[in-house]
This record gives structure tokens, C-alpha cells and sequence, in this order.
């Protein structure tokens, strides 16, 4: 009796999840003012934004405040005021916010608030319970330095609070000594009747912003509707620069130099392309990169010179030598570009160090040299152990010149590429998977295209505490800032100086700082913030290219500035205190790319909290690219209700019968960013289908062993006219329809053609089928011998189907539902062979039939 009773509670429990959920699009709360306060000082912007709210109804509930930031901002305060009384967010080392974080995560809350949305922006999401017919008021302030790009200032301001406000207000104060030169507005809230509601003063050195959109108008952009207004509000601006050496301002102790001269002749570059044409590049990310090609070999100049390398698992160049861009090249060049076609495997370290030595080889006093390289995807043969291929580039390149790394999506390993752009004074960009990622690498040319000056070097006398100052090159449009300490704050003393290489000859700047100025009187002025900004930023891409002793003193001076100046970056944590009763938050700055760590997207807290348009977590954009939701809230509501009942009578059944108790294999599913993964049982000696792509005419299918700590013992590949890989224990077959080769487990070789590619190495095999990548491992255990397959490229477009296609993608939606009736669920332990070292790791088990959405009949084959 008291088993049943206990499971009457928990039916009632996943009751009132689904009845919260039904109840949620019922807002009965209303923000009556939004405002959004933006001031620029010598480029460094600080926002804040402040949201009031009203519960409009006579019982207490829930309320959130959601908005959206830069990327490249530091949130620096947040505050909630609740009937008179205050409650401020606590920056601390994200260690010491780790608990908070764990215990909120546990009980199925949101925990990682703050979370990556799209390209340009973060969210910012919590919520806190309020009287009735009270108000609560959100605050929050975060700050960024303008970066300049292509001879221009950006401040971008998004703007969606989910309803018309009354009272809606954007100012917008910016202030540059200089004087400004030019001031636009644009963005989708520029648009439509919105245009009207912007008003613009520009005076000197001074320049005003006002958009107060009334009700009526705040459904009449581009991309706003009945729940008002979606979209950006961007500022472009740039500054008159009176003198070659730019601009040095001074405050209480700190200086800020600004140095992006324009009066220089373009220096002629010798640049080397490297275009990964592995199998992952099919379709349309090869279309494009060849589109981007054609149009940036247009654009170079007679007097550059340039090459071209494509890679697999070898590398092929254009010529061998660079060669200048005159009519001639570039036509043939252009040809080249055009039948550059996705094959084979990815040998990024002989690639890069092959353009190294091509522009080595390639010497031409008076100009400048760089290397850019284009992925999408992790090494996969030649060297792929990614220290050493750091190691080699660094050592190849030797700092003579910049090596810019372009991550192609979301799957490709963003920092490997970013340290290695970072240690050969480059950057990391991440190309982005839309219709437009051909204008994205265009974008990023552009910004290196003409390059004015060579070996720079900042030289601050009377400075001390100094970001960075020697840059390798610098480009025309963009802008070099350095900031740091006056010593003992002598002003007289100081002096600053510049020494680069121009296209024919050396130069020098000299400049102090006028003792007449007057000083700003706050002692934490913005030109400390400033310095503190830019030196976090700089210590943070220090940490990443550093290691052992070295690498803690980086991470460690990085940490302490942003405690004392209340910054949340991916060293720190801010804990968003909440009135008593109710669960703390944690906001994290998460890394490009990086998953969250808080509930699956669409959910908040602990009731489901249904987001529309592009709010989520990092890749959500890529997940909807690759399964097509059309599904009505409702509809959604319903399938989550059904889940939620049938984990519930499907462990009752699964208690009942004692399924447990036949031997099976324990399958675990990634944790993607989550707490703990999934896992669940599936019967031995089972012929299962693994995926199956209709599209494409993949499919792969595999025999399980009967042993339930072993794997597959078979697994056949079938894709297009009748060719197939079969993979046992002891042998690889390859048969291309007509001839069968074998090769043994023991071997190394390369094998390819012009539909696969496969590469066997120590107890791997690595297949390359289209935009399919498959990763084979042979285990070990006991004395059996047995596989274990991994996907580790998603074949793209739709209806994926097997154990390896849907299941991954369903299961990940359920997550959410085991956190939050985590009683319903097991907490046990899977071995993980998808990574080498197979470690065991904590895991939900749920039932198979829950796992699976439908009869395991219906992922079982008859034959492999």
C-alpha cells in the first residue's frame, strides 16, 4: 500500500506540470515602462535597461524580465526592487557560485541565465514571484568597448519586451572629444512607422539618440507584430581623427589611447586562402565558400600577390608559388575556385603549414603577409593531436606573420581554432550557417584587405599596467587601443610614442598629454572601466593560448579585476539574490559556441515557460535547421503531457514485470550542456537500425552482441548504388558494387573515392559519406571483441530516422521532463564509448519505450 500511494503522488505531481503549462500563455501581468539608457564615452559604452512591471491580478505570481545583449559586453549589475526593498546581484568567482548553481539545476530550475542567442547577442532571463497588485522593477547595466570595423562604430541595442509599452524609451548620449564625423541610424527598428518615432542631434563632439515609439507604433517594423516590438536599434558613428597619432585622453591616473591613422598608403599583401574540402563542406557551405572566393579574388589588387591550397586528407595547391593578381591569374584562379568539391577527410596541420611555407618561400620586401584558413571541422587525419598542431603552426609561422582562423557552423572545435589563431596574432571568427555566410566571409576580407602599417609597436613612457602593445598589422578602417596606468599619476612625464613599418619606410609618432585639459573629477571614471574592460578581455585570450603555472597567474589576474569591477565573464558568476523563499540564480557568460547549463530551450523554472521567435540556447538556430517545428502550443502542451504520463506508467510497468532484470545494453545519450545525460536499456543480441537518411540513400545498420557489456559485433553502411561498408570484429570490407576490398582493424590507411572516404587508424575507423561522418572504435572487454559507432557529423536536411537519427533529437526535448519529475526517474551509471578513454559517467535512466517514442519493433531489422 504505501508503493501505491506513493505513485498516486507522483501521477499528481506530472498532473500539475502539464496544468501549469496550459495555464502559462495567460499573462496577467503588464510592463508599463521599458527603458533603455545608452552613454558612449571615448567608445566605451555603458547601457542600462530598466524594465517596470505591474501584477495586474489580485493573487501573487511569477513575473520575467528577459532582454537580450551584445556578446561582447560584461554585464556588470543587476538589481530587482520588490515593494521598496532592493535586491542586487553578487559578482562572484564561479567556483564559489557553483553550488547555488548545482542545487537550481537539480531541482530542474533555470541556473545558467545568462545564454548564447544567434551571432551578435546573449540573453538574460529570470523571473521572481510578486504580491498581488504589485510592481517589481528590473535594472540591468552592462558595458562594452566599440570595436571599429571597416571605418565605423556600432552600438547595437535590441529591443523585444514581449508587449507594447506605454511607456517605451531609448536615449542614447554619445560623447567623443574629437568631434564626430558622421552619425546613422539603422537596424530593423528604423524601419516602417518606427522611422518617425527617432529623433537624432549631432553637435561637435556631441551627438543625442531619442526612439520613444508610441503603442500604435511599436507593431509596425519589419519584424514586430501583436506582442510589439523585435528587433535592433544600431548607432553607427565613427570620429574626425585630427592627427596621425590619434587620440590620448587622460583620467585620474588612467589613460586611453586611440590610434587608427588613415593618411598612409596601402601596403601590398601576400595573402595564402586555405579551403578545407573535406566531406563535412558538402552542399551548401562548399557553394558558398567558392561564391565568397570568386568575389574576394576580384577584389584584390594588382600589386598583392596571392595563393590558393584546398584540403582533405591531402593538400593540393593552385601553383606552388604566389603569384601577383593581375587579369590573367585571377581568371585562372577563378577556374580553379570553381571546381574546388567537397571530398575525403581533414589534414588541417599539413595545410596550414603548407601556406606557411609558401609565403616563407615567397619574401617581398615592403609588404605585408597573412594566412587565412576556412574549416568546418576538427582534424582528422595526418597529426591530430591538437597541442602538437599548435605547437608545429607556432613554430612554422615563428611570428613573422597573422594566421586568421574561420570556423564554418556550430560543430566545429571553435577554440582549437581560436588558440591557434590567438598564438600566431590572429583571430578566431565563427562563419555562421545561413543564407548569407558567403557575405560573412566577404565581411571578414574586407576588414584585412588593406593593411597600412606593419610591426607596431605602443610604447608608453611614464605607463605602466599596459594592455597590449605590439599588434603584428594594421589595417585600414579598423582601430588600435591601448589603455593602462600613468605612473604615480605624472602627467608631465608621460609621453607617448608609436613605431610601425609603412609600405616604404619606417615611421614614428610622439604625443603627450596636454597639461591644460581639464581632469574628470570621479576617481572610477570610465577611462578606468575602460582599462579594466580591455584588460580582462586580453588576460581572458592570454588564458587560452597559455597552459600549467602560466596559464593560473593569467587566470588568476583576470579574476581579480573582474570581482573588484563587478564584471561576469567566464571567470565569474553573478548570483541573483531573490527575496526569501525563493532559489537564488546563477548568471554565467558562457563561451562562443558553448551549451547551456540550465533546463532545454522553450522551458524556464520550474513550470514550462513556452519562448517564440529566436530565444533559446546556443545552437538552437542550427537544432531548428535541422528539424522543422511546426507545431501549435497547444499541440506541444499535448505531446509533453503524453510524455510525462507515459514515463509514468511505463516505470510502473517496467516495476511490475521486472523488465530490468533481462540482459541488456546500456545506451547513453550526450548531456549536450545538461546536468546529467540520458541512458537507457535496450535488449542484446538485437539487429538494430542505427540511421537511416532517405535523402541521401544512407542508411546503417548493426548486429548487437549477446553479451550485455559488449557493443555490435556487425555493422553494414548501405549508401548509394548498391555500395556498402561492413565492419565485424576482425575485418573492414569495402565494396563499391562490383569489387569487394578488405582491410584489417590493424592497419593505417587512407582509402578514397569519389563518394567516401575512409580512414582506418589504430582501432578506428573514420567513414566520410556525404555530409555524413562516422566514427567506428573497436573495443576490447573481457576477452569480447566488440564496436562502437558515433556520429560525429549529422547527415543535413530532415527525417533522420534510427537509434543514432530521431532518438538523439526526441530524447533531447525530454530532459527537462526527467529534471523536473526527476522522482519518477533512476539515477544510475553508463559507460561512455563514444569517447576513447570510456569513462563512466552519472546518468538518468529512462525506459526504453519512453526513450525510444514508439516499439522498439520499429527501430529492429530483419536483416543487416
Amino acid at each position: 500500500m504505501e508503493g501505491v500511494t506513493v505513485r498516486v503522488g507522483l501521477l499528481g505531481l506530472l498532473l500539475a506540470c502539464v496544468t501549469t503549462a496550459t495555464t502559462n500563455k495567460n499573462r496577467d501581468w503588464d510592463i508599463y515602462s521599458f527603458h533603455v539608457n545608452s552613454t558612449v564615452t571615448s567608445r566605451y559604452a555603458t547601457t542600462i535597461i530598466t524594465s517596470r512591471v505591474a501584477n495586474r491580478i489580485d493573487q501573487s505570481q511569477e513575473i520575467e524580465f528577459h532582454v537580450k545583449i551584445p556578446k561582447m559586453a560584461f554585464i556588470s549589475k543587476f538589481k530587482m526592487t520588490i515593494e521598496g526593498q532592493t535586491y542586487d546581484g553578487v559578482v562572484k568567482q564561479k567556483e564559489e557560485a557553483q553550488q547555488q548553481y548545482t542545487q537550481a539545476v537539480s531541482r530542474g530550475q533555470s541556473a545558467g541565465i545568462v545564454s548564447s542567442v544567434g551571432r551578435t547577442l546573449e540573453e538574460f532571463k529570470t523571473s521572481v514571484t510578486v504580491a498581488a497588485l504589485s510592481k517589481v522593477t528590473f535594472e540591468l547595466t552592462y558595458e562594452e568597448l566599440l570595436k571599429r570595423r571597416l571605418g565605423k562604430y556600432e552600438l547595437l541595442i535590441h529591443a523585444r519586451p514581449m508587449q507594447p509599452v506605454a511607456d517605451f524609451k531609448i536615449d542614447v548620449y554619445i560623447n567623443e572629444r574629437p568631434g564626430i564625423n558622421f552619425l546613422e541610424i539603422k537596424g530593423g527598428l528604423s524601419t516602417k512607422e518606427l522611422a518617425k518615432a527617432i529623433t537624432k542631434t549631432h553637435a561637435s563632439s556631441e551627438a543625442w539618440v531619442h526612439f520613444y515609439p508610441s503603442k500604435e507604433q511599436q507593431s509596425q517594423c519589419d519584424s514586430c507584430g501583436e506582442q510589439g516590438l523585435n528587433g535592433d536599434l544600431v548607432i553607427v558613428y565613427d570620429v574626425h581623427r585630427n592627427t596621425s597619432m590619434g587620440e590620448l585622453k587622460e583620467s585620474k591616473g588612467y589613460f586611453v589611447h586611440h590610434f587608427a591613422p588613415s593618411d598612409l598608403p596601402r601596403i601590398p599583401k601576400n595573402v595564402v586562402f586555405i579551403i578545407d574540402r573535406s566531406g563535412s563542406m558538402h552542399g551548401r557551405k562548399m557553394e558558398q565558400t567558392r561564391e565568397a572566393l570568386l568575389k574576394i579574388l576580384v577584389d584584390l589588387a594588382e600589386d598583392d600577390h596571392f595563393g590558393l591550397i584546398t584540403f582533405d586528407y591531402s593538400v593540393s595547391t593552385w601553383k606552388k608559388e604566389l603569384l601577383p593578381a593581375n587579369q590573367q591569374n585571377l581568371e585562372a584562379a577563378k577556374s580553379f575556385a570553381r571546381h574546388i568539391h567537397d571530398r575525403g577527410a581533414t589534414d588541417i596541420n599539413a595545410a596550414v603549414l603548407e601556406g606557411t611555407a609558401m609565403l616563407n618561400r615567397n619574401p617581398r620586401e615592403g609588404s605585408a603577409s597573412l594566412l587565412i584558413l576556412l574549416t568546418d571541422g576538427d582534424p582528422t587525419t595526418g597529426e591530430t593531436n591538437l597541442e602538437k598542431i599548435h605547437k608545429n603552426v607556432k613554430e612554422a609561422i615563428g611570428k613573422k606573420f597573422p594566421l586568421y582562423c574561420l570556423g564554418f557552423g556550430m560543430d566545429v572545435n571553435f577554440e582549437f581554432l581560436e588558440k591557434m589563431a590567438l598564438e600566431n596574432s590572429g583571430v578566431g571568427r565563427r562563419i555562421y550557417e545561413d543564407s548569407d555566410a558567403a557575405l560573412q566571409l566577404q565581411g571578414f576580407y574586407e576588414e584585412v584587405a588593406t593593411p597600412l602599417l606593419t610591426d607596431v609597436q605602443m610604447v608608453y613612457v611614464g605607463g605602466a599596467n599596459l594592455t597590449q602593445t605590439n599588434f603584428s598589422q594594421y589595417y585600414n578602417g579598423s582601430e588600435i587601443v591601448v589603455s593602462g596606468q600613468i605612473t604615480d599619476n605624472n602627467i608631465e612625464t608621460f609621453t607617448a610614442e608609436v613605431i610601425a613599418t609603412s609600405k616604404s619606410n619606417r615611421v614614428m609618432y610622439s604625443e603627450t598629454i596636454p597639461t591644460d585639459e581639464p581632469i574628470e573629477a570621479r576617481p572610477d571614471s570610465h577611462i578606468q572601466r575602460l582599462w579594466a574592460y580591455l584588460t580582462v578581455k586580453q588576460l581572458l585570450d592570454k588564458e587560452v593560448q597559455s597552459s600549467g603555472k602560466a596559464k593560473e597567474k593569467v587566470k588568476k589576474e583576470a579574476l581579480d579585476l573582474c570581482l573588484k569591477y563587478g564584471f561576469v565573464t567566464p571567470l565569474t558568476s553573478m548570483v541573483v539574490t531573490k527575496p526569501q523563499g525563493e532559489a537564488s540564480q546563477v548568471a554565467h557568460k558562457p563561451k562562443e559556441g558553448e551549451k547551456p547549463s540550465g533546463p532545454m530551450p522553450g522551458f524556464s523554472g520550474p513550470r514550462f515557460s513556452f519562448m517564440s521567435g529566436q530565444a533559446g540556447y546556443p545552437g538552437e538556430q542550427n537544432y531548428h535547421h535541422q528539424r522543422k517545428h511546426t507545431s501549435t502550443h497547444a499541440h506541444t502542451i499535448g505531446i509533453h503531457m503524453r510524455l510525462c504520463l507515459h514515463v509514468y506508467v511505463h516505470i510502473l510497468s517496467t516495476i511490475v514485470n521486472d523488465n530490468y532484470l533481462s540482459p541488456s545494453l546500456r545506451f547513453l545519450l550526450p548531456a549536450e550542456g545538461q546536468a546529467l545525460p540520458l541512458c537507457y536499456d535496450i535488449p542484446v543480441a538485437l539487429s538494430l537500425r542505427l540511421l537511416k537518411d532517405p535523402n541521401n540513400e544512407l542508411s546503417m545498420n548493426g548486429q548487437l552482441g549477446q553479451s550485455a557489456s559488449a557493443g555490435y559485433q556487425k555493422i553494414v553502411i548501405h549508401y548509394k548504388n548498391d555500395q556498402h561498408i561492413e565492419l565485424d570484429t576482425t575485418v573492414i570490407t569495402f565494396n563499391n558494387g562490383q569489387d569487394a576490398t578488405v582491410f584489417f582493424w590493424s592497419l593505417s590507411i587512407n582509402h578514397e573515392t569519389d563518394s567516401v572516404s575512409l580512414i582506418i587508424r589504430d582501432k578506428e575507423v573514420d567513414i566520410t559519406i556525404g555530409s555524413t561522418r562516422i566514427l567506428i572504435m573497436l573495443y576490447e572487454r573481457n576477452g569480447i571483441k566488440f564496436m562502437w559507432p558515433s556520429l560525429r557529423q549529422r547527415p543535413t536536411g530532415g527525417n533522420i530516422m534510427g537509434i543514432m537519427g530521431d532518438v538523439l533529437y526526441t530524447l533531447r526535448t525530454l530532459l527537462w521532463i526527467v529534471c523536473v519529475c526527476v522522482c519518477v526517474c533512476c539515477r544510475d551509471s553508463a559507460v561512455d564509448l563514444s569517447i576513447r578513454s570510456a569513462p563512466t559517467v552519472a546518468c538518468w535512466l529512462l525506459p526504453l519505450q519512453s526513450a525510444l517514442q514508439g516499439e522498439l519493433a520499429d527501430f529492429t531489422v530483419r536483416q543487416l
